[in-house]
C-alpha cells in the first residue's frame, strides 16, 4: 500500500530548545525519527521544518527536507504546507509522525495508514493503547479516548473518560473491570485533501479547552477511526530525562 510520511520538526521547542538536533546514541534525534519512517516502507518521507539548522543536519544523512513557515502553530499546519508545496493528490494518504518519536515502531506507521485505506468514511485514523492503572487514567498529560462500537472516536479528553460514577467516588478503588479505558497514541493518518481543509477551519471551543487539535475534527462532524495499537509505541522525547531513557533503548 502506498502512503507518505511527513515529520514536522520545529527547532524552537519550549521545554527542549533545538530538540531535533539533540544527540541520542551518537545521532541527532531527528535522524532516529527519519530512520523509523524509512523502515515503514513509505513511498516518500519528508522532514518539514522552519529551521535552516535542522535542514542542514538533515542534508548530511540525505533526507528529503521541505522548508516551511515559522508561523505554524501545529504539526498539521506544517504538513499542510508540504502538501501544497509538493502538489500531492487529494486522495494521497499522509502519516504524521511527530519529530520527537525516535522509538515509534515502523509497524504502527503501516497500521495507521492501512486503517485509513480501509475506512473511506474516516477523515482521520489514529491509534490507542489500553490503560490498566488509575495513575495513568487520571494523569492530565495522558490523553484518553472513548470510541463507539465501530471504533470511531466519540471524544478525546485529558480527564478520565468514561467517568465511572460509582467506582470513582472512592479515590483508592481499583479501576472497574467491566469497562475498558484507552489512551490516545499521537500518530495520525489522513488524506491530503482533508488535511488542507482542516487547517483552514477556526479552532473549536472544545479544542481550545482541552488543548487537543483532533477535537476540531469531531467538532466539524468528521470521523476519526481509532485502532488498538498492535505493539507498544515506544518512548517519546519531551524532557531531558526522556533523552537518557531513549538513549538506553537505542544503543
Amino acid at each position: 500500500m502506498h502512503f507518505k510520511v511527513v515529520i514536522p520538526a520545529r527547532y524552537a521547542s519550549v521545554r527542549l530548545p533545538g530538540k531535533p538536533l539533540l544527540e541520542i546514541a551518537g545521532k541527532p534525534l531527528i535522524r532516529h525519527v527519519f530512520e523509523r519512517a524509512l523502515e515503514s516502507g513509505a513511498g516518500e518521507v519528508v522532514i518539514a521544518t522552519d529551521s535552516q539548522q535542522v535542514a542542514d543536519i538533515c542534508s548530511e544523512f540525505s533526507a528529503d527536507v521541505c522548508m516551511t513557515s515559522d508561523r505554524h502553530r501545529s504539526g498539521s499546519d506544517r504538513i499542510a504546507e508540504v502538501v501544497a508545496q509538493r502538489g500531492w493528490d487529494e486522495d494521497e494518504i499522509v502519516v504524521n509522525l511527530q519529530g520527537d518519536e525516535p522509538c515509534m515502531p515502523a509497524g504502527l506507521l503501516n497500521q495507521v495508514a492501512e486503517d485509513m485505506s480501509r475506512h473511506e468514511t474516516a477523515a482521520v485514523t489514529t491509534l490507542s493503547g489500553r490503560i490498566s492503572d488509575r495513575k495513568t487514567l487520571f494523569d492530565p498529560h495522558v490523553v484518553k479516548v472513548v470510541t463507539d462500537a465501530q471504533g470511531y472516536a466519540l471524544y478525546f479528553s485529558r480527564a478520565p473518560i468514561p467517568w465511572h460514577r460509582d467506582e470513582f467516588i472512592d479515590a483508592d478503588s481499583p479501576l472497574p473491570r467491566d469497562i475498558g479505558f484507552a489512551r490516545h497514541i499521537g500518530l495520525y493518518a489522513y488524506r491530503a485533501g482533508y488535511l488542507s481543509r482542516f487547517v483552514a477551519w477556526d479552532h473549536a471551543p472544545i479544542e481550545r479547552a482541552e488543548s487537543l487539535e483532533q477535537l476540531r475534527v469531531l467538532w466539524h462532524g468528521g470521523k476519526i477511526h481509532v485502532s488498538e495499537a498492535l505493539e507498544e509505541p515506544g518512548h517519546g522525547v519531551d524532557t531531558r530525562d526522556d533523552l537518557h531513557k531513549v538513549a538506553a533503548l537505542l544503543v
